[in-house]
């Protein structure tokens, strides 16, 4: 095991059904319900855990992003990171997949999936799910 030492530590607190819960966090800025989604026969009327894992890892990797093309000089001002997170199922249950899909307008694909790279080795979400769930990286045109 890898040994860190935290530079912030964060808490949430989930109460009720579970994904029919609630959750919030120890300082009272996110406090909200949590709901099944309608394709998974819940209602739908409020968010779920994998939309709170495509926004952490949406802007977690968009500031590795950022970081890594100021290491090379490469002007990112007007990038976009999306993650698209499903919720799988097979013979030994449920799984996450995740899509990343980097834009950043102006720079050549080429460079832009060199950055998204070099962005993905540096993301502590990504370096998280390595090895453990399948995240794509790719590029999309501006």
């Amino acid at each position: 095991m890898i040994e860190i030492e935290p530079v912030y530590t964060t808490e949430a607190i989930a109460t009720g059904a579970g994904r029919n819960g609630h959750v919030q966090t120890a300082d009272g800025r996110l406090s909200f319900d949590l709901a099944i989604p309608q394709e998974m026969g819940g209602s739908g009327e409020g968010a779920n855990p994998e939309q709170l894992f495509a926004a952490g890892y949406a802007a977690c990797y968009h500031s590795a992003l950022k970081a890594v093309a100021k290491d090379k000089g490469v002007d990112v001002e007007n990038s976009t990171v999306g993650a698209r997170v499903s919720l799988g199922k097979n013979d030994e249950g449920f799984y996450l997949g995740v899509d990343l899909e980097v834009t950043i307008p102006g720079v050549e694909d080429d460079k832009a999936q060199e950055l998204a790279d070099a962005a993905h080795q540096m993301c502590p979400y990504s370096k998280a799910t390595r090895g453990n769930i399948e995240v794509n990286v790719g590029v999309a045109q501006d």
